[in-house]
């Protein structure tokens, strides 16, 4: 049924669209060579969202350049269209507002007409800006791996561990990558800086075990660190996302989910800890599995994952979603004092230009969602994530890995 809706909305918007505009090209030529590319173009969109509807079902997953390239065109294509419609709309707005003065005699059509066409063309030039944007995020900015590197300072951080680096990945979505060299090229880059300790805050997959196989031997090998690698679950770990024709089957796919985890390399803290010790010194790293506000899964225990921690002891937690900071961690009796999150992969798209602006989407629905945040004398840091998921492309807010410097 809603694939049904989709392709009437789709012929319905499109149709809207050629007629609206085929009159605003005055050569013939033109006019005709403008009808083909639209009808082409909704011959596409319905044949796309078929095959985006029975290629996404039941799991998202695991992609394919075609199924990649395919997905980000059908969004440039109905982002362009929402603008264009818009313009097409006021247009059609002007046009009836003037109607009845269309009747009178010795009217002047010229400056109406003008300011008609100046309307559409408009809407057809800025049209272009989205649908470019988005096929260039595609094509160049999904593997545009940025290096974010932050110097903490802690009083209380003991001694021995002045100096520690700590590389962050989040969000890999492992799913949704279609080139595996460019993958490496990235985990390559994180190891260029030789971190301590490697963190991983979460959302390995979109849903299937399945998807991490061809990667598992690309993250043991390339990934390493002498403090070693720790990771915990986020939302999408669980498999929830995905039509499971029962619990059993949902619940062996979370646990092949963890299974791959460890042959990665990762060590996974469900709402536990662990003590890492240098010299005489230590630190507790605590992890939580998911909890997120509204309709997203809450497992974690936070009371659970720091039973055993002593009060005094320097703490580092990590929760895939940053919601769970203010909800659960910034006021407990036990101090957090470095936070690591993910999730929100700063919408994948936005505007950010470090000391001068910081926009995206996500931060109508998240007020922590990337980079550093610190209230209360306790810090967290919110990844934009290593990969991507929906919408295959980055723009603006490019994949993230975090190097984390204790001073």
């Amino acid at each position: 049924m809603f694939l049904i809706t989709l392709l009437i909305f789709t012929v319905l918007t499109s149709g809207y669209i050629l007629l609206a505009t085929r009159q605003h090209f005055k050569k013939s030529f033109t006019r005709r060579l403008w009808v083909v590319v639209m009808v082409g173009t909704i011959f596409w969109e319905v044949s796309t969202e078929i095959y985006v509807f029975i290629h996404f079902q039941p799991a998202f997953g695991n992609a394919t350049v075609l199924s990649n390239a395919t997905m980000a065109g059908f969004v440039a294509i109905n982002a362009a269209k929402v603008v264009l419609i818009g313009f097409l709309l006021l247009n059609d707005a002007f046009r009836l507002t003037l109607w009845p003065f269309q009747s009178l005699k010795n009217r002047k059509t010229v400056p109406l007409e003008s300011r008609r066409k100046f309307i559409t063309n408009s809407g057809l030039i800025l049209a272009a800006i989205p649908f470019s944007g988005l096929i260039y995020g595609a094509i160049a900015g999904k593997y545009n791996f940025k290096v974010w590197q932050h110097k903490l300072d802690f009083d209380s951080l003991p001694n021995a561990f002045k100096g520690m680096r700590i590389a962050q990945l989040s969000d890999i979505h492992i799913g949704s990558f279609d080139d595996p060299l460019a993958v490496r090229e990235g985990l390559d880059k994180l190891m260029r800086f030789q971190p301590d300790l490697i963190l991983f805050t979460g959302d390995l997959v979109n849903n299937l075990a399945s998807e991490a196989d061809e990667y598992v031997a690309l993250f043991k090998e390339t990934l390493h660190a002498p403090y070693g690698k720790y990771a915990v679950l986020g939302n999408h770990d669980y498999g929830e996302y995905a039509q499971w024709t029962n619990e059993e089957d949902k619940i062996s796919n979370q646990l092949e989910i963890q299974k791959r985890y460890h042959q990665m390399g990762f060590k996974l803290l469900n709402n536990a800890a662990v003590s890492i010790s240098k010299g005489s010194d230590s630190i507790a790293l605590v992890g939580v599995e998911n909890w997120g506000s509204g309709r997203f899964p809450k497992y974690g225990d936070y009371n659970k994952a720091v039973s055993g921690i002593d009060s005094e002891a320097f703490t580092i937690v990590m929760s895939h979603d940053p919601d769970h900071w203010e909800h659960k961690i910034l006021k407990h009796k036990k101090r957090a004092h470095l936070t690591l999150s993910g999730h929100t992969h700063g919408s994948q798209m936005g505007v950010e230009i470090p000391g001068w602006i910081k926009w995206s989407p996500v931060q109508y629905r998240y007020k922590r969602w990337a980079g550093i945040y610190e209230e209360y004398g306790q810090i967290l840091h919110v990844n934009r994530g290593f990969g991507f998921i929906g919408y295959p492309g980055r723009i603006g807010i490019w994949p993230e890995i975090t190097i984390l410097d204790l001073i």
